[in-house]
C-alpha cells in the first residue's frame, strides 16, 4: 500500500541530490488521477524472492485508491475517501478501518492524499540509479509497518516503489502502462462487501 547493511537503499548509489524529490513534489502537485498495472515482489532479508503478485492500481486525489491484486491471491485494497477496506476474496473476509493519521503516512496515502509531504515523511536523500530518479523517505511516526520507502521516477513518471519493513523485508513494486489524469468517478472507489462476507472493524 505497496521499502542499512541490508536495506534497499544501500544497493543504490547516491548521485543526483534533488531530482527524485523534485519529481515527487511535481507528482503530488500535478497528479489528480493515476492508473497502472503493476508487478510486485516480496524480498526476504537476504533479498531472495518470497512472493510475487500482479494487479492494477487506480488512485484519485484526495484520499481514494484501489489496489486490485489478481494473482496469486485475489484481493482488493480500497480507500473510498473516509475508510480503508481490505477484502480477501478467498477468505470471504473484509476489514475496514477509518483513514486516520496512521493510515495517512502509508505510501498509498502519500500518493493519493492531500496533506503536505513533510507532514508525514522526512526526505533523507535523492539519487539516480537503475535509470530512475529516486527519493528515499522515512515516516515521522513510529506507528507504521514499514521503516522507509523508496520512490522511483522514469522521465518524471512514477515507475517504482520499494518498502522496507521491520523484518528487513522489501516489497518492490514496478508500475507499467501508466495513465495520468484520466477522469475517474468517485464510484470507482466505493466498496460494498458481497453477501456472506465477514466484515471486521468499522466505526464504533
Amino acid at each position: 500500500m505497496l521499502t542499512s547493511g541490508g536495506t534497499a537503499a544501500q544497493a543504490l548509489e547516491p548521485a543526483v541530490p534533488a531530482a527524485g524529490a523534485d519529481h515527487l513534489r511535481r507528482f503530488l502537485d500535478e497528479t489528480l488521477t493515476f492508473q497502472a498495472t503493476f508487478e510486485q515482489q516480496l524480498l526476504g532479508p537476504g533479498r531472495e524472492v518470497i512472493e510475487r503478485a500482479t494487479g492494477t492500481l487506480s488512485l484519485k486525489r484526495p484520499n481514494r485508491f484501489l489496489w486490485s491484486y489478481d494473482a496469486p491471491v485475489e484481493q482488493l485494497v480500497v480507500a473510498d475517501g473516509s475508510d480503508l477496506w481490505i477484502y480477501d476474496v478467498e477468505l470471504a473476509q473484509a476489514t475496514v478501518t477509518p483513514l486516520d493519521d496512521t493510515v495517512s503516512v502509508t505510501p498509498a496515502m502519500l500518493l493519493s492524499g492531500n496533506k503536505p509531504l513533510e507532514d508525514g515523511f522526512e526526505i533523507l536523500e535523492s539519487f539516480d540509479a537503475d535509470d530512475l530518479s529516486w527519493v528515499r523517505l522515512v515516516p515521522k511516526t513510529q506507528d507504521t509497518d514499514f521503516q522507509e520507502v523508496l520512490i522511483g521516477f522514469r522521465v518524471g513518471m512514477l515507475a517504482s516503489l520499494r518498502l522496507l519493513d521491520s523484518l528487513n523485508q522489501v516489497t518492490s513494486i514496478e508500475f507499467m502502462n501508466v495513465e495520468l489524469n484520466r477522469e475517474l468517478d468517485d464510484s470507482a472507489f466505493e466498496f460494498t462487501p458481497p453477501p456472506g462476507v465477514d466484515v471486521i472493524g468499522g466505526r464504533g
